[in-house]
């Protein structure tokens, strides 16, 4: 019987979610399984991974072959690393302590490196946030600033179409005036 660690599916269409299980090769994708190892959320920005190590570990010494999925979700949590240091253990280069302290070392560090991320991508969200209201705060000053000048040229045009009206009046007037001194 071959062994495999490998994802199942589930989630809803085009949301998926997956569990990380040991399973026979022989069974179906989402079917029957030996152990349930953990969980991948491919949807989230980083990917949740919520993996027990430890277990990974175990079935990874006892021979389960990971897909190339799994695989690459072990080592990005560490477990592949985690067996290579058991390995070196077992050969005597150095004992579980420092193993151990290895593992952490190298955990904190990939933790630090995921929080980075986790706040470049915040901070890139933020600032396009603000960016996006200072471009809306252009375009409404924009749009104020063609009001008024609208506003403006109606008013300039409809004093431009008064004064002519009131010059002529004033024109007449005079005329008026000069016909009547020149009666007289």
């Amino acid at each position: 019987m071959s062994v495999k660690i490998r994802l199942q599916r589930h989630g809803s269409k085009g949301r998926p979610f997956f569990h990380i299980v040991v399973a026979d090769s022989r069974a179906r994708r989402d079917g029957k399984f030996i152990e349930k190892l953990g969980t991948y959320n491919p949807i989230t920005n980083p990917a949740t991974i919520d993996l027990n190590v430890d277990s990974a570990v175990k079935w990874l010494n006892n021979g389960a072959q990971p897909t190339d999925t799994a695989r690459a979700i072990l080592s990005y949590k560490g477990a592949l690393y985690k067996k290579h240091l058991q390995g070196g253990v077992a050969k005597g280069a150095f004992d579980e302590a420092e193993a151990e302290k290895r593992f952490n070392a190298w955990v904190e560090a990939k933790e630090a490196k995921v929080q980075g991320k986790v706040e470049g991508l915040a901070t890139a969200k933020s600032d396009a946030k603000k960016a996006a209201l200072d471009a809306e705060a252009k375009v409404n000053e924009a749009r104020i600033a063609a009001a008024a000048q609208a506003e403006a040229d109606a008013k300039a045009a409809e004093e431009a179409a008064n004064a002519p009206a009131e010059e002529t009046t004033e024109g007449e007037a005079a005329a008026e005036s000069t016909e009547e001194n020149t009666e007289a």
